[in-house]
């Protein structure tokens, strides 16, 4: 989600200029590592050495990391020129900011792929991007499973959504906490990787809706996980079949996700890895 990146600019203070990303609520940490292909792109300070978080992500290939472009392209665009530099780290928790630990797993980013094609189409808007790794660093490291080509189509079609809810994974800021004062989000140091439930919504083009309305009994995600994945489990496969992009202010009702299985997203990720 896109809000994150204005919140790293407000801790940092005029460090970094603007970021977004959006973290889980109603969820739990992943305390058993059962979603440990699923890390956090990480920007490293010119001046400090002090790590920030800025949005999450999957590894989908040893040597490919998948997030969101408007991640990628505000690190372009307004990070590297500082010289800021780009990493990914699968541990959890990360201390960042102040609390930055040299024993943090660091990954180095070999180059950063923001898609040709992204633009703010409501329809599809090309919010897809990787981080490429060096393969080596990632050994042991299970990537996750692309799905085949007009999934979540399938799915919808055959109300494989019915009775199912998709796992939403990431890092970032947790439940919005009201009553005695102004709202706030929980924001820990250090951050955990976490993951909650969310049922289907609507299906269109490029995105895909999910309900994350905790009166309905469902999570979802919030400032940090922009980029992060949905997992969803369909004839014995887990696929990562969307990863988060935006969604509602408070973080209560909708989480906008990116689809993994439309032709403009196989397309671009047809660069980097082989799909199904």
């Amino acid at each position: 989600m896109r809000k994150r990146l204005l919140a790293i600019t407000l801790a940092l203070v005029v460090v970094v200029p603007a970021a977004s990303l959006l973290a889980i609520t109603y969820g739990y940490i992943d305390t058993n590592g059962t979603y440990s292909n699923t890390g956090a792109f990480i920007v490293k300070s010119p001046t400090t050495g002090n790590i920030f978080p800025i949005c999450s992500g999957t590894l989908i290939a040893p040597h490919v990391f998948l997030t969101a472009s408007h991640c990628t392209a505000f690190f372009q665009q307004d990070l590297e020129p500082l010289g800021f530099t780009a990493y990914v780290s699968f541990d959890s928790p990360i201390d960042f900011g102040d609390q930055t630990s040299p024993t943090t797993g660091l990954i180095e980013v070999q180059q950063v792929v923001t898609n040709p094609a992204y633009s703010r189409a409501q329809n599809d808007s090309g919010d897809i991007a990787v981080l490429l790794l060096d393969p080596q660093d990632t050994l042991g490291i299970v990537p996750a499973t692309l799905p085949p080509a007009g999934l979540l189509a399938e799915i919808v079609r055959t109300r494989g959504f019915a009775d199912a809810f998709v796992t939403n994974v990431g890092y970032g800021v947790q439940n919005r906490v009201v009553g005695g004062g102004v709202p706030f989000f929980q924001d820990a140091n250090p951050i955990p990787r976490m993951y909650s439930f969310s049922s289907f919504n609507a299906l269109n083009k490029g995105y895909i809706r999910y309900s994350q309305n905790p009166a309905t009994g469902n999570g979802g995600t919030c400032f940090g996980d922009s980029g992060g994945p949905q997992f969803f489990t369909y004839d014995g496969t887990t696929y990562i079949v969307s990863i988060t992009i935006t969604g509602d202010s408070v973080c209560r009702a909708t989480n906008v996700a990116y689809r993994l299985d439309t032709e403009s997203a196989r397309s671009f990720l047809a660069e980097f890895v082989t799909l199904p």
